[in-house]
């Protein structure tokens, strides 16, 4: 079965609210993954991130806590081994968030058990204005993220699946068409 289901896409594209929406029409667990950018007004510690400090963060790293890392616009992220290995003995399915890069380290660390899905916005110009409505990032940033994103296009063919969000309940039941067809229908709406 392939259980560690990846979810990457450009900044701006939805795929926090793709994940969110998923775990809620399903009974997949989110991995929780280790952050050292700052926390936002709406996140939850342990719940949407870890918020730890970079040295905390080079310590775990240097002790190969981590299945993944990524430094993302000066903030790292992590992924620890320790939730995945539980998610394999357990057969849990596990969501993960995680950039491009991030998707392609648990694809190469865990192949059997790893299914990637890449999410594309419908356009560049929805995207750059969904990251100007979403109001958290200073014109100079959403010009890195959209910058990013051709680096980002690049990885689309190493993924298994690529889904458009250009709307979220039916990208929602795409992936869950999607991963219902490769694991013969483990999941069922909750």
């Amino acid at each position: 079965m392939r259980n560690l289901i990846t979810i990457s896409a450009p900044s701006g594209a939805g795929k926090t609210t793709l994940c969110r929406a998923l775990q809620q029409q399903t009974e997949m667990n989110f991995s929780v993954s280790c952050t050292t950018r700052d926390q936002r007004d709406y996140e939850v510690d342990g719940v949407d991130y870890y918020f730890i400090s970079d040295k905390e963060f080079i310590e775990r790293m240097e002790k190969g806590e981590f299945a993944e890392t990524e430094n993302v616009h000066g903030c790292m992220y992590g992924t620890l081994k320790e939730s995945i290995n539980y998610a394999i003995t357990s057969s849990e399915i596990l969501l993960f968030e995680v950039d491009v890069k991030g998707s392609m380290s648990i694809k190469k660390l865990y192949p059997d058990q790893t299914m990637t899905i890449f999410v594309l916005p419908p356009s560049l110009e929805h995207l750059r204005s969904r990251l100007i409505k979403r109001g958290t990032d200073s014109e100079e940033r959403i010009a890195k993220r959209l910058e990013r994103l051709e680096i980002e296009i690049e990885y689309k063919e190493k993924f298994d699946f690529s889904v458009i969000n250009d709307d979220i309940q039916r990208a929602t039941e795409e992936i869950i068409s999607i991963i219902n067809k490769q694991n013969e229908g483990v999941l069922h709406g909750s």
